[in-house]
């Protein structure tokens, strides 16, 4: 069943406005648009779709039809003439690119989902084996052995995590020790020709160990305290990702501090490596990854690590996937006046993406639009701009968060839904029961989230 997708575009300091599109809605463009922005090589199956989009756009614009020997006017506004890789990430926060998804844009986030997916196929949950959650292959092999040599990337540093929880019952005592949890890369000499720019690279996988699903429920915010010499208390985020970023072990065989110092050195190192090029640095995530990113996007800025030696700006540009909230709006708000550009791709049926602050998030925090409630400061916030998919299997519910789902959605295009039969409507009146059946399951789950918020928010007030 192809996909209808809900696009919301989320302005800085703008409330949240939204349509429903198709994701793979055609873009009204001539032939004659001139397209500065260049990809990397990529799968086949990505460029077969950027083609497609491509002629099907040309086809359209060069016969349009007719009503009594005049052309219709296209429904859908032509995209910017010139779209170059700084608007693909986000310099005019996706302004014209979103709705509809532009096709370059679509080929650009299912590129780095991919990246992102690559974590997955990498890492060794083997329990018999000497890399059990650890990555399977070396740094040069990696990428290749995961069927992604022609990415175009040289991954330079491996990056663990281990947040400070521990497991019910003392249930796992080696809980906090630290697991990989992403990989630093950054383009080559080639793909930086192709891209325009050395992008430096990091990817984050998702939640699997028991420490980290604990961490996902630490929904209590704290401040983040980056800078140290202007710590901002008033900007707050969730304590699990917290933890995870920037908890210190050095116990584990390949670890070297905090996941947040391993960042920092290597993004560093890179910059400054590269500093009489053209640089951009691409945060990109799936679930819990997707905070980690956001996290260290936030704290690259905020210290004034994406900045060349001799002046200017690096742009930080987070691609988020099935990604929660991470913190409250005064985070939001700091990390859109830092310049920190999030495009978040979310399911409306995730409940991953509505976590945490089912109760208390940006909806909960003013009365009447005008009266600041006294809970604020612990109301949670979503960050950047939203392209939401709709899509939902009976079959397989854990669909609804799986990174490969997401991707699967944005490549599909509308012809290639099925022609409707009996069965087939069948089949989906099935499906939509049992989508009823999960949301009211999710809601009542929800409900129980927020209850417990809502007894850490009483603490937090002393109440």
């Amino acid at each position: 069943m192809a996909a209808a997708a809900k696009i919301a575009v989320v302005a800085p300091g703008a409330p949240t406005t939204t349509a429903r599109h198709r994701a793979c809605t055609p873009v009204a463009v001539s032939s004659a648009t001139p397209v500065t922005f260049s990809l990397s090589s990529v799968t086949n199956k990505q460029e077969a779709i950027t083609s497609a989009a491509t002629a099907a756009v040309k086809k359209e614009a060069v016969a349009p039809p007719t009503t009594g020997g005049r052309a219709e006017a296209a429904l859908t506004p032509p995209p910017p003439a010139a779209c170059t890789w700084q608007e693909v990430h986000g310099a005019d926060d996706w302004r014209g690119l979103v709705e509809p998804l532009h096709p370059l844009l679509r080929a650009e986030i299912v590129r780095y989902g991919e990246l992102v997916a690559a974590c997955y196929r990498a890492f060794d949950l083997d329990p018999r084996s000497k890399r059990y959650l650890n990555c399977k292959h070396g740094k040069r092999q990696m990428l290749r052995a995961v069927g992604m040599d022609g990415a175009g990337y040289a991954v330079t540093k491996y990056i663990y995590a281990a947040p400070d929880v521990a497991l019910p019952m003392g249930a796992g005592r080696s809980c906090s020790k630290s697991r990989w949890i992403g990989y630093v890369a950054v383009a080559s000499d080639g793909e930086a020709a192709r891209l325009g720019r050395r992008d430096i690279l990091v990817s984050f996988r998702g939640t699997v160990t028991g420490s980290e699903w604990l961490a996902n429920f630490m929904s209590a915010l704290a401040p983040a305290r980056f800078d140290p010499t202007d710590p901002r208390p008033d900007v707050r985020v969730e304590s699990g990702f917290l933890s995870l970023y920037t908890s210190d072990d050095f116990s584990g065989k390949f670890t070297t501090g905090s996941c947040r110092n391993q960042l920092l050195c290597e993004i560093s190192h890179l910059v400054a490596k590269h500093k009489n090029e053209g640089i951009s640095i691409t945060l990109a995530g799936h679930s819990m990854g997707s905070s980690l990113a956001l996290l260290l996007g936030y704290d690259l800025a905020e210290l004034g690590l994406n900045s060349y030696p001799n002046g200017g700006t690096i742009p930080i540009t987070v691609f988020s996937f099935a990604g929660p909230r991470v913190g409250n709006l005064e985070f939001k708000n700091r990390c859109d006046e830092l310049g920190v550009k999030v495009l978040r791709v979310v399911n409306v049926n995730d409940p991953v993406t509505k976590m945490p602050g089912v109760l208390f998030n940006e909806s909960a925090r003013v009365l009447a639009g005008q009266y600041e409630l006294p809970w604020s400061k612990a109301c949670y916030a979503h960050v950047g701009v939203e392209v939401a998919l709709d899509f939902f299997e009976a079959g397989d519910i854990a669909c609804v968060h799986d990174l490969q789902a997401y991707i699967d959605q944005l490549l599909k295009c509308p012809n290639d839904s099925p022609v409707a039969s009996d069965s087939t409507m069948e089949e989906e009146e099935e499906e939509e029961g049992m989508r009823r059946r999960v949301a009211s399951m999710l809601g009542s789950w929800r409900w129980q989230m927020a209850a417990i918020r809502a007894g850490e928010l009483m603490q937090e007030l002393g109440i």
